[in-house]
């Protein structure tokens, strides 16, 4: 699955969780662009992440998440572990 495949899965994750048909995210895109991005849709958001793409975070690797781009780069990483 490449970056492009990657976003436009997050774009629809974060549309359902967030509740609104409008968010376009890009890479760059950080809690601190939505008002909705609450610890609580954080959660939400890695466990939909999770489920999605049929991976396993740890704890550590959320807690260092600062935007999508690096929820990308940790879910290719993850991915390519699984083969």
């Amino acid at each position: 699955m490449n970056n492009e495949e990657i976003l436009a899965a997050l774009n629809e994750i974060f549309r359902d969780v967030l509740d609104d048909e409008e968010i376009v995210i890009t890479e760059n895109s950080s809690a601190a662009d939505y008002d909705a991005w609450d610890s609580l849709a954080n959660v939400n958001l890695i466990v939909a992440s999770e489920m999605r793409f049929g991976v396993r975070f740890r704890t550590s690797e959320v807690e260092s998440l600062r935007n999508v781009g690096e929820l990308m780069a940790l879910i290719q990483k993850q991915l390519l572990a699984k083969g």
